[in-house]
């Protein structure tokens, strides 16, 4: 069933139905004020005819003695006057004797050759005054009222239903316009909609339609730009890899296993990209790294210096006492970023100069800013913004070029941020700002952790 028969069909019920009740008290209501209105018509009838009879002459009393006085018949109405001792004095109609005969005062219904009558008796100076209606003309007069009456109510109620109808499908003009604009959108069109002259009311359901494009369109970038990236940086180490392996096969000796340990190399490297690039894209997409444990900040730094380079530890220097809190990131993540600065570090630092290690709450106490610092040749200030882009390298050494952009990535997806500057005295200094939380930790997610525990490789400079 579509919204629209749905909702005329809830609103035609619900208004046949309020409008059916409201008319079935009015029709009792009137019903009873007009019954009422020929009660009162027919006691004051009665009390007319006990006034008349009260002033006319002593001569006419004397003649209705002898014979009843006859008054002039109304159509449906009739009267007759009883003396104290029961004689007739006046009446309307000579075959109404049981109809009009004297009873107790007050209204009743009496009957008579299958006529129904509402009678009223009054007692006044001694005469009793019968008065009489035929339920038929009151019957028929409260058809006539009713007929007057509902003749209205039933064009209102037609008009009511026929500008229901006209209302909610005007009202459901921009679902069908929204409809037809994406009926016609062709497939890959990932464009938002248009929300110029949506009503309020469809305007959050558009914009969630906008919210899920543009993070489907992100996903596409994303899945676009990891097959550009894997073309991109694969190519050469497969090609390496292929060379040396065809030269082994020509020349033999040292040359031979000079060339094996050059393709074993390549194939290392290779390893190591492919490594970061699932890495980046685990990152960058929506999979889930939390395992449940605690992300302190001693922690962090402890095992991000225990996994870097082994034969580098005596290079690090880093204060006594670490700040207090739990960083809203995955362990393991927090732990793969900060691991990618110290090696960044420590390959483009001179052989043997220090490393430093720095942690600090920012103003507000609400992130913490680990400083990670080296005392190589720099990087020029026009080129700091580029060091986490992606394969891009300040130096001729070794890398894939991706280690700076996972610690970028990861920042990125929990509301941190990166940042680089070049401290006095030379070098370089990285700054990986990480958000805190004082909630309870995320419950274990099945998640694997696999390859970021690897030693990825930094960006060289």
């Amino acid at each position: 069933m579509s919204l629209r028969t749905r909702l005329v069909l809830t609103l035609g019920a619900t208004l046949l139905l309020l409008w059916g009740l409201a008319a079935a008290w009015l029709m009792r209501d009137l019903y009873q004020q007009v019954e009422a209105t020929l009660d009162q018509r027919l006691a004051q009838s009665a009390r007319m005819v006990s006034g008349l009879m009260a002033q006319l002459p002593v001569e006419v009393w004397e003649q209705a003695d002898r014979r009843a006085l006859s008054i002039p018949p109304i159509e449906g109405l009739a009267c007759q006057v009883h003396s104290p001792r029961g004689e007739i004095l006046a009446r309307t109609h000579t075959d109404m004797q049981e109809i009009l005969k004297a009873s107790a005062p007050g209204h009743a219904y009496r009957e008579e050759g299958g006529v129904t009558w509402r009678v009223f008796t009054y007692e006044r100076n001694g005469l009793t005054i019968t008065t009489a209606d035929r339920m038929d003309e009151r019957d028929l007069l409260m058809a006539n009222v009713l007929q007057v009456a509902v003749v209205p109510f039933v064009v209102a109620l037609a008009g009511s239903l026929l500008a229901l109808w006209i209302g909610v499908v005007r009202g459901l003009k921009p679902l069908e316009r929204l409809r037809d604009a994406l009926a016609r959108r062709h497939p890959d069109a990932l464009a938002p909609v248009a929300t110029h002259g949506v009503p309020d009311e469809i305007r959050p359901l558009v914009d969630a339609l906008n919210a899920l494009l543009a993070r489907i369109q992100q996903a596409i970038v994303r899945e676009q730009r990891f097959t550009n990236d894997a073309a991109h940086e694969l190519r050469t180490p497969l090609t390496a890899i292929k060379t040396h392996l065809q030269v082994a096969q020509r020349v033999e000796g040292e040359a031979a296993r000079r060339a094996l340990d050059h393709a074993e190399e390549g194939v290392a490297r290779l390893s190591r990209t492919l490594d970061q690039l699932l890495m980046l894209a685990r990152v960058e997409g929506r999979v889930h790294f939390e395992d449940g444990e605690v992300s302190c900040a001693a922690d962090v730094v402890e095992l991000a210096l225990r996994d870097a380079r082994t034969s580098e530890q005596a290079r690090f220097t880093q204060p006594g006492s670490l700040p207090e809190g739990e960083l809203a990131v995955p362990r393991e993540l927090a732990i793969t970023a900060l691991r990618n600065l110290v090696d960044n570090a420590l390959r483009h630092g001179p052989e043997g100069s220090p490393v430093a290690v720095t942690s600090r709450l920012d103003e507000t106490g609400r992130a913490l800013t680990f400083g990670v610092r080296d005392h190589g040749p720099g990087v020029e200030e026009g080129q700091l913004e580029q060091l986490p882009r992606r394969f891009w390298r300040a130096s001729p050494q070794q890398g894939s070029g991706l280690g700076l952009a996972i610690v970028a990535a990861i920042a990125e997806r929990f509301g941190g941020r990166l940042a680089f500057a070049s401290p006095e005295g030379g070098g370089l200094e990285a700054r990986l700002t990480l958000p805190l939380t004082t909630g309870p930790v995320p419950p274990a997610r099945s998640e694997s952790l696999q390859g970021i525990n690897d030693n990825d490789e930094g960006n060289p400079r």
